[in-house]
């Protein structure tokens, strides 16, 4: 063999090895096992990035948007149940300042209670009376007057800033005989009455004696005071306080 032989053979056998099954040259590339599995993986991560871009990064989106989402109507369900407890705190609340008001008002005097007035403070007197002997010195009531007609709205501060236009009073003048002893049961028994009372002007002196009657038993006094009798306003009145105050 010739050398121009040994040349022809290893021309042709370069075109064998192009030739190889498993090899395609294309562009003028030829296409090798590895450089077909470096463009495999290629294509593979970006056909992963494509998924990723394209639909799982969209489906993670709207995860994370109905997790917001299921957070707020947590939250807003917490909120309502919040309200609900809410309610009936105040509802409750309400309730008992309704019967602490009840309670409240039960202490002030009322015009039933004021047309028992008398009744009441003539019972108190001849009570104390009951124990005393035929023949001893007896306690009556001497004066029972009111003041006027009808209740009065207080605006004059006797009872406090804070309570003016909030209360109004009926005023009796009353006016008791006995002994000391005597009289200070009476203003006691009268502190015991239910509605809310309240003494002025209270002034004792000693009664005039009977000549006659000298040494017969302990002395008497005359015991004169107001009683006022405190009563809350009656819508009625609030309507006509507000209709009577000058228009600002």
């Amino acid at each position: 063999m010739t050398v121009s032989d040994d040349l022809n053979f290893a021309e042709q056998a370069g075109e064998l090895d192009s030739e190889t099954p498993g090899n395609f040259v294309l562009f003028g590339i030829t296409f090798t096992p590895k450089i077909i599995g470096i463009l495999a993986g290629l294509l593979g991560v970006a056909g992963a990035a494509y998924i990723l871009l394209n639909m799982v990064m969209p489906a993670w989106d709207n995860y994370q948007q109905q997790q917001v989402k299921s957070s707020e109507l947590q939250g807003q369900l917490d909120q309502k149940r919040a309200s609900i407890k809410q309610a009936d705190k105040v509802k409750k609340e309400q309730e008992e300042a309704k019967q602490q008001k009840t309670q409240v008002l039960g202490l002030f005097a009322n015009q039933k209670t004021l047309y028992t007035l008398l009744l009441d403070l003539n019972r108190l007197v001849e009570s104390g009376n009951a124990q005393i002997p035929v023949n001893g010195v007896r306690a009556k009531l001497q004066k029972f007057m009111p003041t006027a007609q009808e209740a009065e709205i207080i605006t004059d501060g006797s009872l406090g800033p804070l309570v003016n236009g909030q209360l109004k009073r009926s005023s009796v003048n009353l006016e008791i005989v006995g002994t000391y002893e005597q009289t200070q049961s009476i203003i006691r028994n009268i502190e015991r009455l239910q509605p809310l009372l309240v003494v002025k002007d209270y002034q004792s002196a000693l009664a005039p004696t009977d000549p006659l009657k000298t040494g017969a038993g302990p002395a008497q006094i005359t015991t004169s005071f107001q009683l006022q009798a405190l009563m809350p306003l009656t819508p009625e009145d609030i309507a006509a306080a507000k209709a009577a105050a000058p228009k600002k």
